[in-house]
């Protein structure tokens, strides 16, 4: 009989917790597409009663009608732009990491690497972007290099940060067990890094888009970024303003792929924002 009130209590709170969750993604979903279709409404009626020029600023409407019109080419600017910011990503990641696990591991590497990743990032890309051009060619790999530049710095800080945090009970104890500092780093140091490391990767994907938007403003023959500049030169703005919706949106989406990624493989390690609670 004492087993029977838990048994039946699992269910009920299964039935109670899922539909809540559901219901608090569709409420916060459904005021963002509210929002979105109040400001593309304003939008809208502000360009026509005020008869602003196209060239200025173009309607929403205008702007779907003349995106649609560049038909498959926009496809394949949407491809290579979606290649240069995931091969930049991957190359940050890539050196970002073990960058951090020197600078987490010895305060002399911390103190020679630090000051060199400070004067990287106090250089705009913008700036760097023509002389790596020059040094490298037109190529993909000087946007992918662009790109990467971008994003490293907040990997850096975020993995040396969270692997970092660790206990130092945990180490010491690990230590006096005769562990490794290789087993250290996997069964202590990396499990205790990763709400940091995931923090680091949702602003890098972000930076990574942003770089690989220079680097197409600086050499580049297609891409989202080289259709906003080329659009922009022939006062095309409604294909100007179009581009830069879809890169929004891909910058949305890659970034929720981060998020489902650390969802999949490290759920123990997301927040509890969503407990109905």
């Amino acid at each position: 009989m004492s087993g029977t009130p838990s048994t039946a209590s699992a269910p009920t709170g299964f039935r109670v917790s899922l539909p809540s969750l559901r219901l608090g993604w569709l409420r916060r979903f459904g005021v963002a597409v509210l929002t979105l279709a109040t400001l593309v409404l304003v939008w809208e009626a502000g360009v026509r009663i005020f008869a602003v020029p196209r060239f200025i600023l173009p309607a929403p409407s205008a702007v779907w009608t003349e995106t649609i019109a560049v038909g498959p080419a926009l496809f394949v600017d949407l491809r290579a732009t979606l290649t240069t910011v995931v091969g930049g990503y991957i190359v940050a990641i890539l050196v970002a990491f073990p960058i951090a696990v020197a600078i987490s591991s010895s305060r002399a590497a911390s103190s020679a690497i630090y000051p060199l990743l400070l004067v990287k990032q106090s250089i705009p890309v913008v700036a760097l972007a023509p002389i790596l051009t020059v040094v490298m060619g037109t190529g993909e790999s000087a946007r992918i290099t662009i790109t990467a530049l971008i994003a490293i710095f907040p990997l850096v800080v975020g993995m040396a940060t969270g692997l970092s945090a660790a206990p130092r009970e945990l180490l010491e104890l690990s230590a006096s067990m005769k562990a490794s500092w290789f087993k250290r780093l996997v069964d202590i140091r990396l499990p205790c890094a990763v709400p940091h490391i995931f923090g680091a990767l949702k602003v890098a994907i972000g930076l990574a888009l942003i770089g690989a938007v220079v680097a197409e403003f600086v050499a580049a023959e297609r891409g989202l970024g080289y259709l906003i500049y080329s659009s922009t030169a022939y006062f095309r703005l409604p294909v100007a303003f179009g581009a830069m919706l879809v890169l929004s949106c891909m910058g949305m989406l890659l970034f929720q792929a981060v998020v489902l990624a650390e969802r999949i493989f490290f759920p123990w390690a997301v927040g509890r924002e969503e407990d109905p609670a």
